[in-house]
């Protein structure tokens, strides 16, 4: 399915196109990109970080650029925007060993910690300056709020939670579940630059890492002061009871479905996953019926998760929880329907009660786990 990613803008927007444009349909969208948006090249990360750290799902973003680069016979480069106190040329240096070829870089005493109107700034000015064909932002917190500012300060379209990306032609092909996840739909931005899209932490596999590349960094100021900010920075406060679950990085999870039949049953997803040292996730059904918390819930609209290990208990394999998993490396289904989409896509399945399988698989993997243990004592 083809689309333009935002209806055409008034003749004074940014990504207005001058002469004559070839229409699709009665729709009378542009779908022929103008000549003087042809000259817009390459691959924009912007590099996400927070108190020093480097969000991962930047250097997932950069492995994906990498590939689309690639096609295109483009460079790769990463975006960093941070304060005095922010290690950017270090982090540009962890951008080449992940596949950039580039580094712009701005750093401004307003750019101390994220706000959405000096950040928008300066990747729109960024943008402006050096013209790149496609941008890429992870959909985190930040990553969201600043993708659709940037996207209609520049007048574009943004592609939001993206499974998939590809090249068509010189159009970059972002996939998204649509209609609550049932659906795939493919969006293209024909007669507009940048091309924009996010895509979810884990969705793509972290690139190998090669220390041995180098890159440019080319600097740009901001030209913005404090008193020009609506919103003020004041302190960062930790917030100390957060829910400490961490299922998008995990290396194992044992996930909870609607046929574990109630609350009281998930106790033996516990007991599992405690003796993998596993964490424990959730379908959309388990969370909404209050069996286990939000934070743990895996799909289209929970987390995204990558492990080494899933084992799905009374889980049925429906798209809006599918596209939340399928990318990890061993799936292990239990189910009583032999029919259960779970089956379509799981490497390992089990037909059978998941009441009477997880207490046998539990204390199967804590003898085989002692014994490893008592062989290395």
């Amino acid at each position: 399915m083809n689309a333009n990613a935002k209806p055409e803008p008034s003749s004074g927007g940014a990504g207005a196109a001058g002469g004559a444009l070839k229409t699709a349909g009665r729709s009378g969208r542009s779908t022929e990109l103008p000549e003087h948006l042809k000259a817009y090249k390459g691959v924009w990360v912007f590099v996400e970080h927070d108190r020093g750290h480097v969000h991962p799902v930047s250097w997932e973003l950069m492995g994906e650029a990498r590939k689309l680069a690639d096609k295109l016979g483009v460079d790769v480069s990463g975006v960093l925007l941070g304060g005095p106190g922010d290690p950017l040329e270090a982090f540009a240096k962890e951008a080449y060993a992940y596949g950039a070829d580039h580094a712009y870089v701005m750093r401004d005493p307003v750019l101390q910690g994220y706000r959405n109107e000096p950040f928008t700034k300066g990747m729109t000015d960024l943008v402006n300056q050096y013209q790149p064909e496609i941008l890429l932002l992870g959909a985190t917190t930040m990553g969201r709020d600043l993708a659709g500012s940037v996207a209609t300060t520049l007048a574009t379209g943004l592609t939001a939670d993206c499974t998939e990306l590809n090249i068509d032609g010189r159009a970059l092909a972002a996939t998204r579940p649509t209609f609550g996840g049932s659906l795939l739909c493919t969006i293209m931005t024909l007669a507009y630059r940048p091309q924009m899209a996010t895509m979810r932490p884990r969705t793509a596999p972290m690139p190998r890492r090669d220390d041995s590349r180098t890159g440019d960094i080319i600097t740009m100021g901001l030209g913005m002061i404090e008193t020009d900010i609506v919103t003020k920075l004041l302190e960062f406060i930790p917030d100390t009871s957060r829910n400490t679950v961490n299922l998008t990085y995990a290396d194992i999870i044992v996930t909870a479905g609607k046929g574990m039949k109630n609350a009281d049953n998930c106790r033996l997803v516990w007991e599992l996953a405690r003796v993998l040292g596993a964490e424990v996730g959730a379908t959309r059904a388990v969370t909404q019926a209050g069996w286990l918390e939000a934070e743990r819930q895996v799909g289209q609209t929970g987390k995204t998760v990558r492990p080494k290990l899933y084992i799905a208990a009374g889980v049925s394999g429906a798209i809006q929880h599918r596209v939340g998993m399928e990318a990890s490396d061993i799936i292990v289904a239990i189910n009583t329907d032999p029919n259960a989409p779970i089956f379509d896509f799981a490497h390992h399945g089990i037909v059978g009660n998941a009441m009477q399988v997880l207490p046998v698989l539990t204390q199967a993997f804590r003898t085989h786990l002692d014994k490893r243990i008592r062989r290395a004592a």
